[in-house]
């Protein structure tokens, strides 16, 4: 099939970049020819055709609106068996809710008096893509239980397909490999208690809570790994007032994602919007166990094997859950990790694809 992509420009930095990345990479090796069009000029991809679409540097609000329809000139000029889209554009035929849902977002958040214009262009972009495309795609049964449910959208065209995950570049001996530099490189100490907490926008996911869950272990000498990209202020603030200020590590937005998983005890992300969240799939495949919250889709592959899943407005639930953790047998634990995110990987993500791609048949232009 000659497939479109529509996405923006991935990096090796972000979850959702990297997912993307094998996804193209995975949609090659099972014979397509595969194209990806998007804001900005991409890092080559092989055997994957770029086209970079230009959107003028306007406010969030018309830039949405600008990307719709330059998405649409190319979608119609192109002869494409499948066009899929990761962002809210208008003529694809199947739509990957990567991001959930923007309604359910606000509501999750207490959002919207900010920025109205921009999320009431939002909102309208996405009730035309759940109402219009052809075939909705879900990267978790909650996030597909949420489009059902906020968008009336049937259940004969709405698929649930979960991403994937690179199982070598994340792997168990990460641990060995990169956790005494690593915590060497950051200050903290061989024998601290390691608490990682990954993703960028730290309101959204719960970033003061995990750092109340920190305030609330008995054992002093635990540390905080903040990896991620937002304004840190308000938080190094609450660090401060909850007296461990110091044993906040924060180290920005990394390449290097995978180093921070060998050098973690356990992760924790208690998000209060996370339709999946790929930094549970790659914590897991790196035998790193993980403290999710329930309203993430990623709590669905989280068991008690392989972590916990807690209240995301709880503190102290989540500090007794990494306490939990703590207190089973270190190998079987990253044992059971890695076992749960064994099965993602990006070869199925396709094949459940190509199911929804033969539904479609081939377009009519």
């Amino acid at each position: 099939m000659k497939i479109l992509i529509i996405a923006r420009p991935f990096t090796f930095h972000g979850g959702v970049e990297t997912a993307t990345s094998g996804l193209l990479g995975a949609l090659v090796a099972h014979g397509h020819a595969v194209h990806r069009a998007g804001p900005g000029r991409q890092r080559p991809h092989p055997q994957v055709t770029d086209h970079p679409l230009w959107v003028p540097p306007l406010p969030s609000a018309f830039r949405a609106l600008a990307l719709a329809a330059t998405t649409a000139r190319i979608v119609c000029g192109g002869d494409w068996d499948v066009v899929q889209s990761h962002e809210r554009t208008l003529t694809q035929d199947v739509y990957r809710a990567g991001e959930g849902c923007h309604r359910g977002y606000l509501a999750a958040l207490g959002g919207g008096r900010s920025r109205p214009l921009h999320h009431r262009v939002t909102l309208a972009l996405e009730r035309r893509v759940f109402a219009r495309t052809p075939e909705i795609v879900a990267i978790s049964r909650a996030g597909g239980a949420e489009i059902a449910q906020l968008y009336a959208v049937p259940a004969t065209r709405l698929s649930v397909v979960y991403n994937g995950v690179d199982l070598e570049r994340f792997h168990p001996g990460l641990r060995e490999a990169h956790r005494r530099a690593a915590r060497a490189e950051a200050g903290v100490p061989a024998d601290a208690w390691t608490l990682l907490f990954a993703g960028s926008g730290f309101a959204r996911k719960g970033l003061d809570v995990a750092i109340g869950a920190l305030a609330s272990l008995r054992d002093r000498g635990s540390r905080l790994v903040v990896v991620g990209r937002d304004d840190a202020a308000v938080y190094r603030r609450l660090a401060q007032e909850r007296g461990v200020a110091d044993r906040v590590v924060w180290l920005g937005l990394r390449p290097d994602i995978e180093r921070w998983y060998g050098a973690a005890d356990v992760l924790v992300l208690p998000t209060r919007y996370e339709p999946f969240g790929n930094v549970h799939l790659e914590a897991l495949a790196t035998g790193l166990p993980v403290v999710a919250s329930r309203l993430a889709g990623g709590a669905e592959i989280v068991d008690d094997r392989a972590g916990a899943v807690v209240d995301p407005r709880s503190p102290l639930e989540l500090a007794e859950a990494v306490v939990r953790v703590r207190e089973r047998p270190t190998a079987d634990v990253r044992a059971a990790a890695r076992a749960a995110a064994e099965p993602f990987t990006f070869a199925r993500q396709v094949s459940a694809l190509e199911l929804v791609y033969k539904r479609l048949g081939r377009r009519n232009r």
